[in-house]
């Protein structure tokens, strides 16, 4: 597996690089000292999993995961207990505190490879991160809410709704914000998973329970869990083509 260690601290890194190098199975391909270096790194490297420090100068570590359009494995490496809850809440992978034990190192290390072996083929290839690459459905994305965070798979987020210069995400009963444009959303997303319905709305094809006819030769779709969505007139007729209607 290729890891990428993002801390802010020389030592921690080398400390955490030098624990790491006793796992034949585990390639150190770099290390990153803030978040605008680790986004370059993370596009360059394409590492399956980050060690990321929370606490860093001038952004933090949640504020790195929020500008990455695919994010991978994670793995919270930081020396501040009161960020030990919110970690847990961001149901990351795991959560390391400093100085690290080689023991709570071992068992991350063991949970990340098991995660890795139950994926599908897909997932493992080493593009998956690449910044490129259109978002598939084994894709995650990092939203924060306040101080709730989740890791969302884009299987799971049935409908994406643009509000302001914010776009909402809906998945199970939460709908979140995220800062980012629908059109630059649209360019990264999978067409064959995700349709762009309207100016406002981008909903996930698999989520599509019922279409019906709306006014003026537009349609009408009705997700699983109930939100409907209007179909615009001049998007009607390659929903229809896409869904062979």
């Amino acid at each position: 597996m290729r890891a990428l260690v993002i801390d802010d601290e020389r030592l921690a890194r080398k400390e955490l690089i030098n624990l790491l190098s006793q796992y034949d199975h585990v390639e150190v391909v770099g290390e990153a000292t803030n978040v605008d270096d680790a986004k370059e790194k993370i596009d360059a490297l394409l590492p399956d999993v980050v060690f990321l420090d929370i606490q860093m100068p001038e952004k933090t570590g949640f504020e790195l995961l929020e500008e990455l359009d695919n994010v991978p494995h994670v793995i919270f490496t930081t020396a501040y207990d009161e960020y030990a809850l919110k970690a847990f809440q961001v149901n990351a992978l795991d959560y390391l505190l400093k100085p690290i034990e080689p023991k709570r190192l071992g068992e991350a290390i063991e949970r990340l490879q098991k995660k890795l072996q139950d994926q599908s083929p897909k997932t493992e290839e080493v593009s998956s991160y690449n910044s490129s690459k259109k978002l598939t459905l084994d894709d995650q994305v990092f939203v924060k809410d306040g101080d709730r965070c989740w890791f969302v798979k884009l299987i799971n987020v049935r409908l994406f709704e643009s509000d302001g210069n914010y776009i909402k995400v809906y998945f199970e009963s939460n709908k979140p914000m995220i800062h980012k444009s629908l059109n630059a959303l649209d360019e990264r997303l999978d067409e064959k998973s995700f349709f762009r319905a309207s100016r406002k709305h981008i909903i996930n094809l698999s989520w599509v329970e019922a279409i019906e006819p709306w006014f003026n030769g537009g349609l009408v779709v009705t997700l699983k869990g109930g939100d409907r969505i209007e179909v615009s007139r001049r998007q009607a007729a390659r929903f229809k083509d896409l869904m062979s209607l």
